[in-house]
């Protein structure tokens, strides 16, 4: 697509990056053309089986007509005729027809534009849950069995991004599960609250239906009925205006918005930790991590995440909007933003789940540095534990508080005016006055004895809350994904 002097082709025109640089190949077929117009066919030809089943005159050779032609979509007379029309809907209806002569005279028989075009979009929203949920589930698995491994590695805790109490690093990877588990919940509940529109007409009333079948409402029922299961719904909404309520996009990509959070959050985790070269992201033998400082690895796929992220949780602010300013029984003020941020959500989704799968497969841990960073910080930290060993040994609580909070103040300035390492141990060690407890200082400094009960929190964490919540998706759990960078 480029000139000779690298000028783009105008023959090739923009392509969001979303499809041409990150998207699986099924998260871009469900929002593709191609799906979207073969369900606009799919749903016509339920539409004529169930009238022809409740007793329209509809004859079996044209169902199987219509069925013949479902795939073969010739979309530049599609085109052409929209340039005429200026209606997407009918332009589809009349490219339809041209192949399928015999049923011609009932395609579309009683529906409204929205028949198709709604329940069209219930059905990619539907199905791009479904691409979702094992992407979520293959995450959680891989961080979870993270967890496990690292469940009782001690590693500083940080607060205000200040080192505070020890934590174990599986500990850590199990506040960021938890928020995981929750997104699981939230976007399996708006798959499951998903229902069909159905046959409703032009204003949700039914009545182009109820005159078809010439006021008998049990079949209008019926009709509504049939089409909503050939579609694969459970049920259908009972009522609509002209389309179904925007609060079910809402609802949609709401749980989408919070996951980006979480992912956010996450990813922005292990980029502050790959600052200390504490944990660092997959790095690839021959990647580059930049074109100026050949040692660096900078944390990209993170950082992917973190961007996209953000892109994510911004669409949420369309849906709300947008369902806000529908007047009465719909505006058409809805069309065209609802094509740009219902595909973009799940396609971001989509991309920075299996980034993200990419990294939980491949962290790395280095405990030696931990270990560094532990021992650096664990004397003023442990400041609390020696005094109550010099209490236990007959000392006075108030005369030992005042010896540690000198010897304290003493360490603190060698490390921030000296740039010393932090010498408060050795100042202990050298004091007469805690001579009753040095045999036992490397017991009270063992990192293991300031982590609590956090092995024990994760390994109930994991076998109560997430391993039930994988169940369902056991049978893709294992599948792994090549990430294009």
């Amino acid at each position: 697509c480029r000139g000779a002097h690298g000028a783009g082709d105008q023959k090739c025109p923009y392509r969001s990056p979303l499809v041409s640089r990150y998207a699986s190949k099924e998260m871009a077929y469900n929002f593709s053309d191609k799906k979207k117009f073969t369900t606009w066919r799919k749903l016509w030809i339920y539409l004529a089986k169930a009238e022809k089943a409740l007793g329209l005159p509809v004859t079996e050779a044209q169902v199987a007509e219509m069925e013949s032609h479902a795939e073969d979509i010739d979309f530049a007379m599609a085109a052409e005729e929209e340039s005429k029309l200026r209606h997407d809907v009918m332009a589809h209806v009349h490219t339809f027809a041209h192949c399928c002569p015999t049923a011609a005279p009932i395609i579309h028989l009683g529906a409204t534009s929205c028949y198709v075009g709604d329940n069209t979009d219930l059905i990619m929203l539907r199905d791009g849950f479904d691409i979702l949920l094992p992407k979520l589930a293959r995450v959680i698995d891989r961080l979870s069995k993270f967890a496990e491994k690292y469940a009782g590695l001690p590693t500083l805790g940080f607060t205000h991004y200040q080192p505070a109490q020890l934590t174990t690093v599986g500990k850590r990877a199990c506040l960021w599960l938890q928020d995981l588990a929750m997104d699981m919940r939230n976007l399996q509940r708006a798959r499951e609250d998903l229902r069909f529109r159905g046959v409703k007409g032009t204003t949700g009333t039914q009545a182009s239906f109820l005159q078809l079948f010439q006021g008998d409402h049990d079949k209008v029922e019926d009709l509504d009925r049939m089409v909503t299961e050939m579609a694969g719904f459970k049920k259908a909404y009972m009522v609509t205006g002209q389309t179904y309520s925007r609060k079910v996009d809402i609802d949609s990509l709401s749980p989408l918005a919070s996951m980006g959070a979480t992912i956010h959050k996450i990813c922005t985790d292990i980029r502050l930790l790959a600052n200390l070269k504490e944990i660092e992201e997959p790095f690839e033998k021959e990647q580059i991590g930049s074109s100026a400082m050949p040692y660096k690895r900078n944390p990209m796929r993170c950082e992917r995440c973190c961007s996209l992220a953000r892109h994510l949780i911004a669409l949420l602010a369309d849906p709300l909007q947008t369902a806000s300013v529908q007047w009465l029984e719909r505006t058409l003020d809805d069309s065209a933003n609802r094509r740009i941020s219902l595909p973009e959500s799940f396609l971001t989704a989509d991309i920075i789940l299996s980034t993200l799968q990419n990294i939980t497969e491949g962290l790395v841990v280095y405990p030696k540095v931990i270990e560094r960073h532990i021992h650096h910080e664990l004397p003023f930290m442990a400041t609390e534990n020696i005094i109550m060993a010099m209490v236990k040994a007959g000392g006075n609580r108030q005369d030992c508080h005042e010896k540690i909070r000198v010897l304290s103040q003493q360490a603190a300035t060698v490390v921030k005016q000296e740039g010393g390492d932090n010498d408060l141990l050795a100042r202990v060690q050298a004091d007469p006055y805690f001579a009753p407890i040095l045999g036992h200082l490397d017991n009270i400094l063992d990192p293991k004895t300031f982590i609590g009960r956090a092995p024990q929190q994760v390994a109930r964490f994991l076998s109560e809350e997430v391993r039930p919540l994988l169940e369902p998706y056991k049978a893709e759990i294992d599948v792994k994904i090549e990430l294009e960078l």
